[in-house]
C-alpha cells in the first residue's frame, strides 16, 4: 500500500482510507471487525469515523460505530491514523450539535471515550454551521489540538469559499488551520474539480473524497427497471432518501452503462476502474472506500496497485463531462 501525504502536513496516510459510517446497522460487529481485519491485512492504516455514525441510525444508534471501532483497535491503537468528526444531532438537546464550543468540546471527549484512546489524529467538523461565527470554532478546535486530544483538524462538506475563509481567519488570529477536506467525489459527481480542488491544490490541503462509488451505483449492481435492494445505502433508514436523490435517476443509470463498456473494454471490474478515476486525480490523497463485506474491498486495494490508463481516464472524463460542469438533468 502506497502512502501519501496528508495535504502540506508531514502526517503519511495509506492511499486508501476505509470508511466506517455502516458499522452498527448495515453490518453488525462481527462483519464490520472481518472488513477491519480485510483492510488491514491490504494495508489500509487510515480509518475514518464519526460520532453521528452508523449512517442511517437515528440517536438511539449514536456512537455506537466508534465503539466497535474502538473495541477493534484494542491494543493495535499505534498501528493505525484515526480520524473522527462531529457536527450531526447526538442528543435531544438544541446544543448537541453544530459547531458551537460547547458541543465541539463535549463531543471530542464522547468521542473518545467510544473509541477508547486519549487522542484522534484528525479531527473534523462534520459539516458548515451558519450559526456559530467561525473564530468561535476556531478557538474551540486549537484548545483540542494544544490539550493532545487532537494532531490535525479538517472539515467535510464545506464549500470552497467557507473553507479559505477559515482558514484565513486562522492564520490572521493564529490558530490551528484546517489540513484537510472530505467532499462527495466520484464519476457521477465532479462539481468540486470547478473550485475546491485547486484551492487545495494551492493551500496544500488533503482532500479524502467520500462516495467515490456513488453510494454504490458505481459497482454496477443496481437497475433502474427494480426498486433499490434491502440493506444497500438506497434503502439504510434516514439515509435512504438523500441517497436516492443524489443518484438514483435515469441520466445516472445511463452514464453508468456507458461506463462499464469502458470497463470491459479496458478489462478492469468496474469497482476498480471507477476507484482508479477517482485516485488519477491530484488533488486526492486518498479516497474513502467502503463495504458491507470484508471481500468487496478486493477491487478498490487493486486500484491503488493498477494505475489507470491515461486513455481510459480520458474516455472517463469525456463521458462525465455534465458531472463536473453540474448540467446533468434532473
Amino acid at each position: 500500500m502506497e502512502y501519501v501525504r496528508l495535504g502540506r502536513t508531514g502526517l503519511q496516510v495509506s492511499r486508501l482510507c476505509l470508511g466506517t459510517m455502516t458499522f452498527g446497522l448495515q453490518c453488525d460487529e462481527e462483519t464490520s471487525r472481518a472488513i477491519l481485519d480485510r483492510a488491514a491485512e491490504g494495508g489500509i492504516t487510515f480509518l475514518d469515523t464519526a460520532d453521528a455514525y452508523p449512517l442511517g441510525g437515528d440517536v438511539d444508534t449514536t456512537g455506537r460505530t466508534e465503539e466497535i471501532v474502538g473495541r477493534w483497535l484494542t491494543g493495535r491503537r499505534q498501528d493505525f491514523i484515526i480520524a473522527t468528526k462531529c457536527f450531526g444531532v447526538v442528543g435531544p438537546n438544541r446544543w448537541d450539535r453544530g459547531n458551537s464550543r460547547k458541543h465541539i468540546l463535549d463531543a471530542i471527549d464522547a468521542s473518545l471515550e467510544r473509541l477508547g484512546t486519549d487522542y484522534v489524529d484528525l479531527y473534523q467538523l462534520h459539516g458548515y454551521d451558519p450559526n456559530t461565527p467561525v473564530e468561535e470554532t476556531l478557538r474551540a478546535l486549537e484548545d483540542i489540538v494544544r490539550s493532545g486530544r487532537a494532531r490535525y483538524i479538517g472539515v467535510s462538506n464545506w464549500l470552497a469559499y467557507q473553507l479559505a475563509r477559515a482558514n484565513g481567519k486562522a492564520e490572521a488570529l493564529g490558530l490551528t488551520r484546517f489540513d484537510c477536506i472530505q467532499p462527495r467525489y466520484n464519476l457521477l459527481f465532479r462539481e468540486f474539480e470547478r473550485e475546491l480542488f485547486p484551492l487545495c491544490r494551492e493551500d496544500g490541503i488533503g482532500v479524502i473524497p467520500y462516495n467515490p462509488l456513488a453510494g454504490g451505483l458505481l459497482t454496477g449492481k443496481h437497475s433502474p427497471d427494480a426498486p433499490p435492494a434491502e440493506g444497500t445505502r438506497f434503502t439504510l433508514g434516514n439515509a435512504a432518501a438523500n441517497y436516492q436523490d443524489r443518484y438514483w435517476h435515469d441520466q445516472e443509470f445511463e452514464t453508468v452503462e456507458d461506463i462499464r463498456l469502458v470497463a470491459d473494454e479496458a478489462g478492469l471490474p468496474l469497482t476498480q476502474m471507477a476507484i482508479a478515476w477517482v485516485l488519477a486525480n491530484p488533488a486526492v490523497t486518498a479516497p474513502i472506500i467502503g463495504a458491507s463485506r470484508p471481500e468487496q474491498l478486493r477491487d478498490s486495494i487493486q486500484a491503488t496497485i493498477e494505475p489507470l490508463a491515461v486513455d481510459v481516464k480520458v474516455r472517463l472524463d469525456d463521458i462525465t463531462e455534465a458531472y463536473r460542469m453540474g448540467d446533468a438533468v434532473r
